[in-house]
């Protein structure tokens, strides 16, 4: 049994052998062929966090690949009543087969691992968003190939997704500019590498870039913060002159939901370069590849 609670529990190989299986089922998907093999399989989904991405691509998909998906909120269960979360995983996991989570600190979700009886989903933390990783370097590797060698340049908060992000550039061998606002700097910690490069002017990470990528400026949980960061981060938007500078065939993506005017430009969300709907729609095909692997094992 595994879990899939950040990106670096999964190998490169792993990874080749998900997108493989996220390209046919895509496929099936496009063509409106039927292939449902978690048929009588059920997934909980609890979610602390709201969403709508993520509720609807795993939701979808698990009713695609002929599953039932429950949807379990705080509000709903004994978790927002204070019921321990090692007791909470002990009752969940008898009853489906697979259970995702979306929800603050990274904690939760590995103590709900460590009594788990069924694979684990992180749907998001504080932390960490490997799901949204998967689904962004599957969308680059439709548009332009494989992503090793080639240059992501992360704009903004040093988050969850910015986490991810320098997680996979070790395990897919690209190399990644990050520059945030000065108090917003992204925390390494035990991922370190040498594919990383910090840039104080984001102007120098788009520079040459093959991909620019951004977050929203106040992630869930920081409301109170918002009027601040604005200010701070002024300098942090994407817009034209900031593609300009990065390659001319640089994509931009960005995991929604996005602020226009804010940490991304109209012209550049809405424009030519931008793959943000097919990177939103990859979430459900790369996370049905994840669901198949983690209940059925490798098929091909």
């Amino acid at each position: 049994m595994k879990h899939f609670l950040q990106l670096k529990d999964f190998t490169g190989e792993e990874f080749e052998y998900l997108f493989q299986r996220a390209k046919w089922i895509k496929h099936q998907f496009k063509n409106y062929l039927a292939y449902q093999p978690l048929k009588d399989r059920t997934l909980a989904m609890v979610f602390e966090k709201q969403s709508t991405r993520t509720r609807v691509s795993f939701e979808a998909g698990m009713y695609q690949m002929g599953g039932i998906a429950i949807n379990l909120t705080t509000g709903q269960t004994q978790l927002g009543r204070g019921e321990p979360i090692e007791d909470v995983a002990r009752v969940i996991s008898r009853m489906v087969d697979i259970v995702m989570i979306r929800t603050y600190n990274q904690d939760i979700i590995e103590r709900f691992a460590q009594y788990s009886r069924v694979p684990v989903i992180n749907g998001l933390t504080d932390e960490h968003h490997p799901c949204q990783i998967m689904a962004d370097i599957f969308t680059f590797m439709e548009h332009r190939g494989s992503i090793a060698g080639k240059t992501v340049a992360w704009i903004g908060d040093g988050n969850n997704v910015a986490r991810s992000w320098l997680q996979a550039a070790k395990i897919f061998d690209f190399t990644l500019h990050v520059s945030t606002p000065p108090g917003f700097e992204l925390d390494v910690g035990e991922d370190a590498c040498a594919n990383l490069k910090v840039c104080t002017d984001p102007m120098d990470a788009a520079r040459h870039a093959d991909l620019v990528t951004t977050d929203v400026w106040t992630s869930m949980g920081w409301e109170d913060e918002e009027d601040t960061r604005k200010q701070q981060f002024a300098d942090w938007q994407v817009d034209t002159d900031m593609m300009r500078v990065a390659k001319p065939d640089a994509l931009f993506m960005h995991c929604l939901p996005a602020h226009r005017g804010e940490e991304v430009a109209a012209d550049v969300i809405d424009g030519p370069q931008s793959v943000v709907w097919d990177e939103a729609e990859n979430r459900m095909h790369t996370q049905k590849a994840l669901l198949e692997y983690l209940l059925l094992g490798r098929l091909a």
